[in-house]
């Protein structure tokens, strides 16, 4: 019989939002002390150890996401949503980021949960982020009181089909910084320690995105996972130009210069795009140039990243509808949308983009995903964890 003198146990659900997979838990039933509280999450993930073997994440950084959800905070919300990405290497989590995949979780979550009533033929599921302090708004699909799991809305990099969940980021545009270009160029040089320069678009919309043509690197902008996390120059340049762009506006510290990671600061995210062309996906699915409108390869916490972040896409959706900007130099067509060429397949995303003064401004940016509940139970912890002082 499991002993549980020695062991607290935490409500948990398991999710996958878009993706992303990861935890909900319910803030609740978390420790009051935030140091205490990711000492707690830290242990369930099973972090740090690049397998979590001894805990719940999943090994990667698309299946160590973490949401804590409790009632809103806001009075247009029906939850609250706070990100957290828990790192594999270090004990760490950072809740400076936020995560577009991993946000349907929650709606559906919120959804099953009863913090919404639903209605026919669409529950509205507003979803407060606390890491952005913004309103997402998420569209459940209902049917005779009823969520409706089963549908023929499929996502490159997940498996099988499911109903569509509308995910609607309202005012999204300096989400970080406040300025949806923070430098105010659509195009700026960062110079590296050895003298080497590279141009850069950063935008802010959703996330904080550094955006680098690939053949400035020698690249195509086609290439898959192993091409690229198994070229440590490259990964290393790119993090310069990562850590260069951050500190132009002002994410981060000079003085921080020499003890930055990707588990101490995971903005800004940076992105490898290219025009349009014909690639293999890791699948071995064949894409076509025409099915495309831009090629683009997603970094996250240091590698490739198997598919491509919703927050990424909407920055890189907005940064095309920019004139003057490395993406909007390199697209083929914009229409109300782009459709991105990642290393999975296609993914479309839709943004309205307004010139205002001297600023850009996002009302509106919108994505299809789906999201499961996979398990619900207990994760159990060692009870000398919440002994710690």
């Amino acid at each position: 019989m499991y002993d549980y003198g020695q062991n607290h146990k935490i409500p948990t659900v398991i999710m996958r939002g878009g993706t992303s997979k990861g935890l909900i838990l319910r803030m609740v039933d978390l420790p009051s002390n935030q140091i205490l509280r990711d000492e707690v999450i830290l242990r369930i993930y099973g972090s740090p150890d690049p397998n979590q073997v001894d805990g719940l994440g999943g090994g990667t950084s698309l299946s160590s996401k973490l949401a804590i959800v409790g009632p809103p905070s806001h009075p247009r919300a029906h939850i609250d949503y706070t990100f957290g990405q828990v790192s594999l290497e270090k004990k760490v989590i950072d809740y400076n980021v936020t995560c577009g995949n991993f946000v349907t979780a929650v709606a559906l979550y919120a959804a099953e949960e009863g913090y919404v009533s639903l209605k026919d033929p669409v529950t509205y599921v507003n979803i407060y982020n606390t890491n952005t302090k913004k309103i997402i708004v998420a569209e459940i699909p209902v049917k005779n009181g009823q969520i409706q799991y089963n549908g023929d809305f499929v996502i490159d990099g997940v498996p099988g089909s499911s109903s569509r969940i509308m995910i609607n980021f309202l005012d999204s545009g300096g989400t970080f910084t406040g300025k949806t270009l923070p430098t105010s160029n659509p195009i700026d040089t960062v110079q590296l320690k050895d003298g080497r320069k590279f141009e850069v678009s950063i935008v802010d919309c959703a996330n904080v995105v550094v955006m680098v043509k690939a053949q400035d690197f020698g690249l195509q902008g086609i290439e898959l996972n192993h091409e690229i996390n198994e070229n440590r120059e490259l990964l290393q340049v790119l993090d310069e130009i990562r850590i260069e762009s951050g500190i132009m506006i002002g994410l981060i510290k000079e003085e921080d210069r020499n003890n930055i990671n990707q588990n101490t600061h995971a903005l800004p995210k940076i992105t490898i795009v290219s025009a349009p062309s014909e690639y293999m996906t890791i699948d071995h699915k064949f894409i076509k140039m025409e099915e495309i409108d831009i090629v683009a390869r997603y970094l996250s916490m240091g590698s490739l990243h198997r598919a491509y972040a919703v927050s990424g896409a909407i920055a890189l959706c907005a940064a095309a509808k920019i004139p003057g900007t490395i993406p909007n130099q390199l697209v083929s067509s914009v229409g109300s949308g782009i459709r991105i060429g990642h290393p999975s397949g296609v993914l479309y995303v839709e943004t309205t983009v307004e010139r205002e003064g001297d600023n850009w401004i996002v009302p509106r940016a919108a994505i299809g995903r789906t999201a499961r509940r996979l398990m619900e139970g207990y994760a159990y912890i060692p009870v000398s964890v919440l002994q710690k002082s």
